[in-house]
């Protein structure tokens, strides 16, 4: 004993030993057991006295299945040859049962009175903290495979939703499913209201090349057909189809049909999931696994059919997108007017609806023969961007109608009425206008007199290029003096017009948008009304709106162009213009009002073009 070690001690030291709670034994030079706790007799199903004198390598090291680990490679020996410390997670001991414990361990030589004399080993079962491990692991993996599929979910009903043209959304959708979730993808489609069936999509991993022939038409769909389109259209629930499934010896045309795509594209299996909303079946999905990759698995099936719902969900917003269009086409069509054909006069209208949502707004033209024989020409645009500012236009456009007709009164002065109108009998918010006649005697000269209610000023266009915006008559907008009580005007302007000249009016969302100012758009039309000058009325129109390319916001042109000078006079020769075509957007079941050729009470044609 040193002089520094206590019997105390040695109490204390054969304590920890007997219960560290971890088993410990030591071993002599040539690896025999010399000592071990009862916790490392617990822990190998062994006693202290079938362990001591045991050579630990033999009696209990093993590898994973239970072979015998050769001596060379026992890495709880490497202390004996290092003369260092080592550990490790994953060795394994054999009970007494024959059983494996998995164990984490820790060797040191043994060092007595400063010599070294063997080694000390201390261990425990791993396999609780093993099993904590693999499991974490597993739910690390489900986690990631679980955000792998939200992530594509996510992308697809991204790109579903990106567009209401149903083929373009399916050719994109089975190329999304391809080649992460199948060998190949189809999408058909099953009409509502007949049998007919199309194969819309389709797309494979090895290359579009042997994909496009199989698009197209399908046989009929038919009640008694069993292939599994059929069954999914007309049942609303996914399928599964086996090796056999996919390849059916015999049945209906549809059937054979179905066939020819897995004879072409291979496929051990598939899922067809239908493509469903309100309980309606657009058609249906096919997905399918080639080569050597696994069935689809539950999980897999749940996702497909839930792509298959949003898919379904999609066709189905398109569909009501498609139906709420025609209908508001329809009412726009309506509410549009027809041009009067006045003699030697060309006019041409256009309206084009704003391309983020194709509905039916507040902008408007009118042109119409007044009872002194003027023509009249409106621009105008109510507040806001739907049904409920189409309705309001009409209701503005009908009174200005009215009140134009009803008396033979300067521009400002039916202006002033009209905003009283607005103010004291409609609930229609403030709006801009442009309301001009075209005054002067068969063959000119002719003169513009106009007022503005804070519209873009017109554009006037002579024949041979020179361009200049009409600033005059500007007053207020409508709906906004009388309701405020502010008592301004509207100041009448008067403009000559040379012959063969252009006048244009338009709306604002021709010259502005969220990209574009308006004083940038202002110049790119007068610089494109000039180079188009030389076109016809219509063509004019239709160039225009390619060039200045209008985005955001609807859009309403109104040109008219005055012939030359002494046209339709009593000494002009030259044979009267043929009819004008296909000058405006109205509904062509709609007749033009107020033509002087359909007004007897216009008894003097030189008053008025």
């Amino acid at each position: 004993m040193s002089a520094s070690e206590q019997p105390g001690d040695r109490t204390l030291f054969a304590a920890v030993f007997q219960d560290l709670g971890a088993g410990v034994y030591t071993t002599d030079h040539t690896g025999r057991i010399t000592s071990a706790n009862p916790w490392a007799g617990r822990l190998v199903g062994r006693s202290a006295a079938e362990l001591i004198g045991s050579d630990a390598h033999e009696l209990l090291h093993r590898d994973a299945d239970g072979g015998t680990v050769p001596r060379e490679e026992c890495k709880l020996l490497a202390t004996a040859a290092d003369d260092r410390a080592v550990w490790g997670s994953e060795e394994y001991f054999v009970r007494a049962d024959g059983s494996l414990v998995p164990i984490i361990w820790a060797a040191t030589p043994l060092r007595l009175e400063g010599r070294e004399s063997g080694r000390v080993v201390v261990f425990h079962d791993f396999s609780l903290h093993r099993s904590a491990a693999e499991q974490t692991a597993a739910h690390l993996a489900a986690l990631e495979e679980l955000t792998t599929r939200l992530s594509m979910v996510a992308e697809i009903s991204s790109v579903i939703s990106a567009t209401v043209d149903v083929s373009k959304m399916l050719h994109r959708l089975v190329r999304l499913l391809v080649p992460d979730l199948a060998g190949w993808a189809a999408a058909d489609l099953h009409s509502e209201y007949a049998t007919e069936v199309e194969r819309v999509a389709v797309y494979s991993a090895e290359g579009n090349e042997r994909t496009d022939s199989l698009e197209g038409p399908l046989p009929p769909l038919r009640a008694s057909s069993r292939s599994a389109l059929s069954r999914v259209v007309q049942s609303g629930h996914p399928a599964v189809l086996t090796a056999e499934d996919c390849h059916p010896r015999s049945g209906s045309l549809l059937a054979e049909a179905y066939r020819s795509v897995f004879d072409r594209l291979g496929g051990h299996s598939a899922v067809v999931v239908p493509l469903r909303a309100r309980q309606h079946v657009f058609g249906a999905l096919t997905v399918a696994r080639t080569g050597d990759s696994p069935p689809f698995d539950d999980a897999e099936l749940l996702l497909l059919a839930d792509v298959g719902r949003r898919a379904g969900l999609a066709m189905d917003n398109a569909q009501l997108y498609h139906q709420q269009r025609h209908v508001a086409e329809t009412m726009q069509r309506q509410l549009l007017t027809p041009l009067p054909q006045v003699d030697h006069l060309r006019m041409a209208a256009r309206y084009q609806p704003a391309q983020s949502a194709g509905e039916v707004g507040g902008d408007w033209y009118d042109a119409f023969l007044l009872a002194d024989g003027c023509t009249t020409m409106i621009i105008g645009d109510v507040v806001g961007h739907d049904l409920q500012a189409a309705a309001h236009m009409a209701e503005v456009r009908n009174m200005l109608r009215a009140l134009a007709w009803d008396r033979q009164e300067p521009p400002s002065v039916i202006m002033r009425r009209l905003d009283e109108a607005m103010t004291n009998t409609s609930d229609a918010p403030m709006a801009t206008v442009v309301f001009a006649r075209v005054e002067g005697e068969e063959g000119g000269p002719w003169q513009l007199h106009w007022v503005n209610a804070g519209h873009p000023p017109p554009l006037l266009i002579t024949s041979d290029g020179t361009t200049r915006y009409l600033e005059g008559g500007h007053g207020p907008l409508l709906g906004m003096s009388a309701t405020l009580e502010l008592g301004l005007n509207w100041p009448d302007a008067r403009e000559d017009l040379p012959p063969e000249s252009t006048v244009l009016f338009y709306t604002d969302g021709l010259v502005e948008s969220r990209t574009r100012p308006i004083d940038v758009g202002l110049g790119q039309l007068r610089r494109h009304a000039a180079a188009l000058v030389g076109l016809e009325v219509d063509e004019f129109c239709d160039e225009l709106l390619v060039r200045m390319d209008p985005r955001g916001d609807d859009v309403a042109l109104l040109v008219m162009r005055l012939p030359g000078a002494g046209a339709g006079t009593e000494s002009d020769t030259r044979p009267p213009p043929p009819p004008q075509r296909g000058g405006s957007p109205a509904a062509p079941d709609r007749a033009a009002p107020g033509s002087q050729k359909e007004h007897p009470e216009v008894t003097d044609p030189s008053s008025g073009p």
